[in-house]
């Protein structure tokens, strides 16, 4: 049998590249942002803080907030025919209008 090479992060060398002029220290309001249960909230991994990120199959899914745990939060996705609950620091989640 065949044993799968690399880890979590691998062939994300386009989904896990900043723009130019986003390259450089973290933006302090994200990091601290917070929110309320029910919130409904993007998952975008920050590529700079590698701490409390999620499962990147997961990149772009939209998410509802929980509850928190520590500095994160738990948010729930539907994925497929299951819902999923996943652990994400602020500074990978982005608020929906």
């Amino acid at each position: 049998m065949v044993i799968r090479r690399g880890g979590a992060r691998s062939k994300t060398r386009h989904l896990m590249r900043k723009k130019k002029q986003n390259k450089g220290k973290l933006s302090i309001t994200r990091f601290l942002q917070e929110f309320n249960v029910g919130d409904k909230v993007n998952l975008i991994a920050e590529p700079g803080y590698q701490a409390g990120m999620f499962c990147l199959r997961f990149y772009g899914k939209h998410a509802i907030v929980q509850g928190k745990r520590g500095d994160c939060y738990e948010v729930t996705i539907k994925d497929g025919g299951k819902i999923k609950t996943l652990i994400s620091h602020p500074i990978h989640l982005r608020k929906i209008k």
